[in-house]
C-alpha cells in the first residue's frame, strides 16, 4: 500500500517540477531575453573599424547590450536613418538642413571620431613614399594627367623609378562620406574642381574605375599595377597599403599621421550644431585632407529603454573609446570637442 502510495504521488510531483521548471527556469530566461537591448546602426564605411571595437568593448562590459553596425557607406546610411529603419545612422557628410527636415522625430548629430582621407598606390618599383603636388592629384583626378611618368609627377619625385604607365583612378561606387570629404577638398584647393565634378556623396568622376566602400577601393588598388585611389587613412593603415604624400596648403610635403591630422583639426572650431569641415586645413605641419565624422540620432525615441542605452554607449565611445582610436588610426577627439557632444547628447530622449 505505502508503495502504491509513493508511486501514486511520484508523478504529480513530476508533473509539478516540470511546471516549476517552465515556470520558474524558463520564465527566468523569457526575462532575461526581454531585459536584453539590441541596437541597430549602419551607415559610413569610414569609422566603421574604430565603431565596431567599440561596440564589442561595450557588448563584454554589458553583455546584454549588442549593437550590430553596417558599414553600407554614408549616403545609404542616411537613407536608412531617414526611413526608421535603424535606430542610429552614421556619415563623414553629417546631414543636410533638408536631410533632417525629413526626420520627423528630429535630428541630434554627434562627431565622434576623425581622420583622413589618403591616396593610396600601385607602384612596385617605388622604394620611397610617393610625393604629389596639390596641382598632380587634382590633375590626376580630373583626368589630365594620364601617366605615371608626367612632369608633374617626377619633378616632386627626384630619382625615383616611375614608369611610362597609364594612371588607373580608382574611386567609390556607393554614395560615400569619404567622396564627400575627398572632393570637398578637391574643390578648395581647385576651381577646375568646383566648376567641374563639385563636390558631394556621389560625383561623376571624369576618369576612372569604382569600387564599393574602403574594402572596395583598396581591393582594386592592389590588383591593378599603376592604380591610385582615395581610402581613409585608418583602412589604408590595417591593410598595409602605401600612402602618398601630399602638398598642403603652406606648400609643405606632409604625410598622413595621427599627429599632423591632428593639426589639421586645430585649425578648425566646430560651430554650435557641431557641423563642420576641414576643407583645407593651414598649418605646416598639417595633413590637408581630414574630417570629423558624425552619428545620426533622433531627437525623440519612442522606446525610453532603446534611448538610455544608445546614450550610454555614445558615453562609452567618447571617454573610453578614445583610447582606442590612434592603434586603429583615428584622432582622438579634442576635449573641447568632447564636452559639446555631451551637452548634444542630453538633447536625446
Amino acid at each position: 500500500m505505502r508503495a502504491k502510495t509513493i508511486e501514486h504521488w511520484r508523478w504529480p510531483l513530476g508533473l509539478m517540477a516540470l511546471s516549476l521548471v517552465a515556470m520558474g527556469f524558463l520564465g527566468y530566461q523569457v526575462g532575461d531575453a526581454a531585459s536584453a537591448t539590441t541596437l541597430q546602426g549602419s551607415g559610413a564605411t569610414f569609422p566603421a573599424p574604430l565603431y565596431q571595437r567599440w561596440f564589442a568593448e561595450y557588448n563584454k562590459l554589458h553583455p546584454d547590450v549588442e549593437i550590430n553596425y553596417q558599414p553600407i557607406g554614408s549616403g545609404a546610411g542616411i537613407k536608412q536613418f531617414q526611413q526608421q529603419l535603424v535606430d542610429f545612422g552614421a556619415s563623414d557628410a553629417a546631414m543636410t538642413d533638408e536631410q533632417m527636415a525629413a526626420v520627423k522625430q528630429g535630428v541630434v548629430l554627434i562627431p565622434m571620431t576623425a581622420g583622413g582621407i589618403v591616396l593610396s598606390y600601385n607602384l612596385p618599383d617605388l622604394t620611397a613614399p610617393l610625393r604629389l603636388s596639390r596641382e598632380a592629384y587634382v590633375n590626376i583626378f580630373l583626368g589630365k594627367i594620364t601617366n605615371w611618368n608626367d612632369t608633374a609627377i617626377t619633378r616632386t619625385n627626384p630619382g625615383a623609378k616611375l614608369p611610362d604607365e597609364k594612371i588607373t583612378v580608382v574611386t567609390r561606387s556607393d554614395g560615400s562620406g569619404t567622396t564627400f570629404v575627398f572632393t570637398s577638398h578637391l574643390s578648395a584647393v581647385s576651381d577646375a574642381w568646383k566648376n567641374g565634378p563639385g563636390h558631394g556623396t556621389s560625383v561623376n568622376f571624369p576618369v576612372g574605375v569604382a569600387g564599393k566602400g574602403n574594402p572596395g577601393v583598396t581591393a582594386l588598388v592592389k590588383q591593378t599595377p599603376g592604380a591610385i585611389g582615395y581610402v581613409e587613412y585608418g583602412y589604408a593603415k590595417q591593410t598595409g597599403m602605401p600612402m602618398a604624400v601630399l602638398e598642403n596648403k603652406a606648400g609643405k610635403f606632409v604625410s598622413a599621421t595621427p599627429a599632423t591630422e591632428k593639426n589639421a583639426l586645430a585649425s578648425v572650431t566646430l560651430p554650435a550644431n557641431l557641423r563642420g569641415w576641414v576643407t583645407d586645413p593651414s598649418g605646416d605641419d598639417s595633413y590637408p585632407i581630414v574630417t570629423y565624422t558624425w552619428m545620426l540620432f533622433y531627437r525623440k525615441y519612442a522606446d525610453p529603454k532603446v534611448a538610455q542605452t544608445l546614450k550610454a554607449v555614445v558615453e562609452y565611445g567618447l571617454d573610453q573609446g578614445q583610447s582606442f582610436a590612434s592603434d586603429l588610426g583615428y584622432i582622438p577627439l579634442p576635449e573641447s570637442v568632447i564636452r559639446k557632444d555631451k551637452e548634444a547628447l542630453a538633447q536625446i530622449s
